[in-house]
């Protein structure tokens, strides 16, 4: 049996990363597993990893590496992981990243490729602080990308449109600035093991997709 593929999927708020997700794993026909995901349903169906990080988080601390790694090599270990996986929002420190190679090498695997999707902060800005939402029904808008027919108005029941509070521009600012401060010791440790490819995000949805699916494919990790 060939040895199932582990890719992983780095890309900052509004990079447009949860919907290549999508895509990915279904071109690929692996698993899409993300760390938030993963963490709700090991507390929901209160397995014991689940009630010891809930133990954790309901202190209001961080979860520690080791049983966020064993968290993640469980879900690894399940049936429909053959083919492979694409992990989303693990590893997110070094620390994390190592113990992931640790983890994938003693059972003879490792990670195949990271993409990582580069898009401008001026960008991203736009792409989130534009985002609109309905109080009532909760449909959401985008002041430029689909922007309702009464501007302030939501097409669907007439309820006042806003925008969320962590979608200010000074905010997603911030965010994004979280997110590189966190992320770039990450990018130099997959750039040195030489398995780091950037994607252009600024391009539209199905360009990203393109240029991530010919990037698999001159990789051969793809038909």
């Amino acid at each position: 049996m060939p040895k199932p593929t582990y890719l992983l999927l780095l890309g900052p708020p509004g990079s447009g990363k949860g919907t290549q997700a999508r895509i990915l794993r279904d071109a690929l026909g692996i698993v899409h597993i993300a760390s938030g995901d993963l963490f709700r349903e090991n507390i929901r169906n209160e397995t014991d990893l689940g009630k010891e990080a809930k133990r954790y988080i309901d202190r209001g601390e961080l979860v520690p590496d080791g049983l966020t790694i064993a968290m993640v090599m469980s879900r690894l270990h399940q049936p429909d992981t053959e083919a492979g996986v694409l992990l989303d929002g693990f590893p997110r420190t070094l620390p994390q990243a190592e113990a992931l190679d640790s983890a994938l090498a003693a059972e003879g695997n490792q990670l195949a490729m990271v993409l990582s999707i580069k898009v401008s902060e001026d960008v991203l800005v736009e792409r989130i602080s534009g985002r609109l939402f309905c109080r009532v029904g909760g449909e959401s808008y985008h002041e430029i990308f689909n922007p309702p027919q009464v501007p302030g108005v939501c097409d669907q029941d007439g309820g006042e449109l806003y925008r969320r509070d962590d979608d200010e521009p000074e905010t997603v600012k911030n965010r994004i600035q979280v997110y590189l401060r966190q992320t770039n010791p990450l990018i130099e440790y997959y750039q040195a093991r030489g398995i780091l490819v950037d994607i252009n995000g600024d391009q539209p949805i199905t360009q990203v997709e393109e240029e991530i699916l010919a990037t698999l494919k001159e990789k051969e990790l793809m038909a």
